[in-house]
């Protein structure tokens, strides 16, 4: 690796691996451009801090192990910025189909009491009223039952939402500081 210019501005760059593309981390740099400042897509600050030290400074322990607490703490806030924007698109998502299915449902319900009326209409021809009435009504009711019955199945292997995107990103954050760990 080549290194920076004392003074040169440590450069963030947009991530394109996996399910944290289009996040911004701090320390991982771009190809070097003169001039050009990169802004943390996340959180909107500008990090102009040397990426290396001059050759000439030393950093004490306690020095190195603040950069490592200030870079973790920035890592987990962009983390959990990505989990609350990606838990927002999926709860819009949620909103909007849950709409379509309810004026869906309430659609179909005019349609099956004009259906359920047409039946009762028919059978009277052959029964008489109240008995077209009481069969139109039986019928409807174990279609009822066997709805509610698939819709609580349904429910139960429901999961419940979770951040997937961050979710992985965070286990390839971990596994990255514990291969460097390592080292």
């Amino acid at each position: 690796m080549v290194p920076e210019p004392a003074g040169q501005a440590r450069r963030t760059r947009t991530r394109t691996r996996g399910a944290t593309a289009g996040v911004a981390r701090p320390g991982r740099g771009y190809p070097k451009c003169p001039g050009r400042e990169e802004a943390d897509t996340v959180t909107g600050t500008l990090d102009t801090r040397p990426a290396r030290p001059a050759a000439a400074e030393h950093h004490s322990v306690g020095e190195l192990v603040g950069q490592a607490t200030e870079q973790l703490s920035t890592l987990v806030r962009q983390e959990l910025a990505l989990a609350k924007e990606e838990l927002a698109e999926k709860g819009r998502r949620a909103g909007r189909g849950g709409g379509l299915l309810g004026a869906a449902g309430a659609v179909g319900y005019v349609g099956l009491i004009a259906l359920a009326g047409t039946g009762a209409a028919a059978l009277s021809l052959v029964l008489p009223v109240w008995a077209a009435a009481l069969i139109v009504t039986g019928a409807l009711f174990v279609i009822a039952a066997v709805l509610a019955v698939a819709g609580r199945s349904q429910l139960r292997r429901a999961t419940p939402p979770k951040p997937a995107q961050t979710i992985n990103s965070v286990r390839a954050d971990v596994e990255e500081i514990k291969g460097r760990a390592h080292r």
